[in-house]
């Protein structure tokens, strides 16, 4: 499949990588309808996207709400005459150690089950909707072959600190596997990226020493750029022999 033939939602497209994605695919010739529940963020990316060659729509949709994203999906439908795509991009964090002794007072603290929950709800229900949804939207309109790509994390494989957005992550690789099988026949496919530490405006307002910190973990000793993952997403959808699996873009910190 190429990109230029490509009817797809991104979700989390108002900010960051998303908003990257976005801007990528609609220079390509894509179509392509943007959720965030960022209105402020969406509008921005419509401005930038203004010479941009495909068509780009954007709708206010919160993924973990069940009739929103049904509803955003028939829209987004109706909207690109069809639906054969989905970057299931829209995720947060919330970091805490699981518990943690207080060095002042000798306390124990406890991750809040809200935090748990709030990064289990956008991360992996999330992705869990959309994906139902799109690949429900496009068996009954007969709009495949289509192609579901999972954003996950190289913190699928447990990271200090993450016990719910390592989970999410680590949910979502899984599922991206079983969503390929029985999706299959259907002739749509799933995949997954897994990038490391990637330059957004969450990273850039990092603290020097502390991003330095980070990136000593990081063979290369770079943060990845979003057109690097981009290129990642471009594979899977153009290679229409690939389908459940999880590509790392990491810059080698899993070897």
């Amino acid at each position: 499949m190429q990109l230029s033939e490509l009817k797809v939602i991104v979700t989390g497209g108002g900010s960051g990588m998303g908003k990257h994605f976005c801007e990528r695919f609609c220079a390509e010739g894509a179509s392509v309808v943007a959720f965030d529940v960022d209105a402020a963020g969406l509008e921005k990316l419509v401005n930038d996207c203004g010479s941009c060659t495909g068509q780009l729509h954007t709708q206010v949709v919160d993924v973990t709400d069940e009739a929103q994203v049904v509803d955003a999906v028939k829209l987004a439908g109706q909207t690109l005459g069809g639906l054969n795509a989905l970057i299931n991009n829209a995720g947060i964090f919330r970091d805490g150690m699981l518990v943690k002794v207080d060095k002042k007072t000798g306390d124990v603290q406890r991750m809040s089950l809200e935090k748990w929950q709030s990064v289990i709800d956008v991360d992996l229900t999330g992705p869990f909707l959309m994906a139902r949804e799109v690949a429900a939207y496009m068996i009954e309109n007969k709009t495949a072959p289509g192609v579901i790509v999972n954003m996950s994390s190289v913190s699928r494989a447990g990271n200090p600190g993450q016990s719910n957005y390592s989970a999410a992550k680590a949910g979502l690789v899984a599922d991206t596997k079983l969503w390929a099988e029985e999706l299959a026949r259907y002739q749509i496919r799933v995949g997954a990226i897994a990038p490391g530490f990637v330059r957004t405006p969450i990273l850039d307002g990092m603290r020097p020493e502390v991003l330095e910190r980070m990136l000593t973990g990081v063979p290369l000793r770079r943060l990845g750029e979003p057109e690097e993952i981009f290129r990642g997403i471009r594979f899977i959808v153009e290679c229409d022999y690939f389908t459940g699996r999880c590509i790392d873009i990491d810059g080698g910190v899993r070897m």
